[in-house]
């Protein structure tokens, strides 16, 4: 068999492997890929001066707000211990509590609905469609007297249908917090995503785009809205705040809930990491635009559609995602494309916990309350707002066939162009020759 008939098969079937070497891989976020000295000599100036905590003169993490204020093009922004408790205060923040239901999507990472009930309020779980974020038709069914916000999540780096749901949100008089966590970086037609609702959140985990092992953001540009997010996060800050003759002035009345404080070693690593934003987004962007020149080499698919993206270029470039036309069809191009040298899996299996997918939030489809009263669900300025939030894990049909049917691959920093090259020529083979 010549080396021509070889190309003209399947790996499966006799035919050359596209990818005869394994592609580069880390088991961290592309931020925690690029920790170097700068990382290591900040966090070790930290440690010599021992001022550990942040409500000091020269405050790392305050230094870290405003450097993300600029780059953000935002007023105020609020440094926290995750991207959960960056949610939490947004929440709090926008006054959102018990009696209230918040709209998240059904593809997200549990933590979206979780910091729902920790306000109080009772998660809806709506649809996503093709662009694997909130479907703003479903968004619209959903919503009841009791409605008060909707959290559109970015997956994977890459914005949602974000004006049709500012639309929606308008239209109903919703807030919108922009869960931001995995989209640091990200644009929507120029501006960054984050920056169009009422409140938005970053985070800085170990897989996020950046990091500082964990950690969060909360930006806004409404100081009432950021005020009361403070107050949610430091139980204490009406002390801390004062002047030198015990004076305060706020907006707002002084409140005190939870304690979700960063230290300073988060604040100096956050500011080295938050430097790199730029070089880590031309990579990955680079990459899924050769991956993508790739897949469409032969023009239109046949058996499958890639992610719907508003703006292809505001993507942040860490993921690519195609959506075959059926399940059956997906297994069989996982098969073929393991055979070329490209493992990959679909973003949801029967049996296999991942926890983006509300069918495996188990404490929130089991409505599981830290209290015995069942709250926030029994709570009585829900139940007397006629609330009955129902679950169950087949709940968002549209959403699990989606995800069936959607072979997702990641872009990491150890990753050129010509690896995304192969990645795409062989799933544009496998879609070719595929019978």
């Amino acid at each position: 068999m010549s080396i021509l008939e070889t190309q003209e098969l399947l790996a499966r079937d006799g035919g050359e492997k596209v990818i005869a070497d394994p592609i580069p891989s880390f088991g961290g976020g592309v931020g925690a890929d690029c920790i170097d000295e700068e990382e290591i000599e900040a966090i070790a100036a930290v440690l010599r001066s021992k001022a550990l905590f942040r409500h000091n003169p020269n405050s790392q993490a305050r230094a870290f707000e405003q450097e993300a204020n600029a780059v953000l093009g935002v007023q105020n922004s609020l440094m926290l211990n995750s991207g959960t408790s960056g949610l939490i205060c947004a929440l709090f923040g926008l006054g959102i509590g018990p009696g209230d239901e918040v709209i998240v999507p059904a593809y997200t990472y549990i933590a979206t609905a979780a910091a729902v009930v920790a306000v109080g309020a009772v998660p809806i779980i709506a649809e996503i469609d093709t662009s694997l974020g909130l479907d703003p038709i479903d968004v619209e069914r959903k919503i009841t007297p009791r409605t008060k916000a909707i959290v559109p999540v970015y997956m994977q780096g890459v914005p949602g249908r974000i004006f049709s749901l500012l639309e929606v949100a308008q239209k109903h008089g919703l807030k919108v917090v922009e869960d931001c966590a995995q989209c640091i970086g990200g644009r929507y037609f120029g501006k960054m995503v984050g920056t169009f609702g009422d409140v938005g959140e970053w985070s800085f985990n170990y897989f996020k785009i950046l990091t500082c092992g964990e950690g969060g953001l909360l930006f806004t540009n409404d100081y009432n809205v950021y005020e009361r997010a403070c107050f949610a996060s430091d139980p204490a800050l009406p002390m801390w705040m004062k002047d030198e003759k015990g004076r305060t002035s706020w907006h707002t009345l002084p409140f005190s809930a939870n304690c979700y404080r960063p230290s300073e070693i988060m604040g100096a690593m956050a500011r080295v990491q938050l430097r790199k934003l730029d070089s880590i987004l031309a990579h990955t962007r680079s990459l899924k635009s050769a991956f993508l020149d790739e897949v469409q080499q032969g023009g239109e698919p046949r058996g499958f559609a890639l992610q719907h993206v508003d703006d292809p270029e505001g993507d942040c470039g860490i993921s690519g995602a195609v959506i075959c036309h059926t399940t059956d069809l997906a297994k069989r191009y996982l098969e073929a494309l393991k055979a070329e040298g490209l493992s990959c899996g679909t973003a949801h299996n029967a049996g296999f916990p991942d926890r983006h997918i509300y069918r495996y939030w188990d404490s929130v489809l089991q409505k599981a309350s830290p209290h015995p009263t069942g709250y926030p669900w029994n709570d009585p300025n829900y139940l007397a707002k006629g609330g009955d939030a129902q679950y169950d894990t087949e709940m968002c049909p549209q959403s699990l066939d989606i995800l069936n049917r959607s072979l997702r691959f990641g872009f990491n920093m150890r990753m050129t162009t010509e690896h995304a090259r192969l990645m795409g020529r062989a799933i544009a083979k496998v879609d070719r020759l595929l019978r």
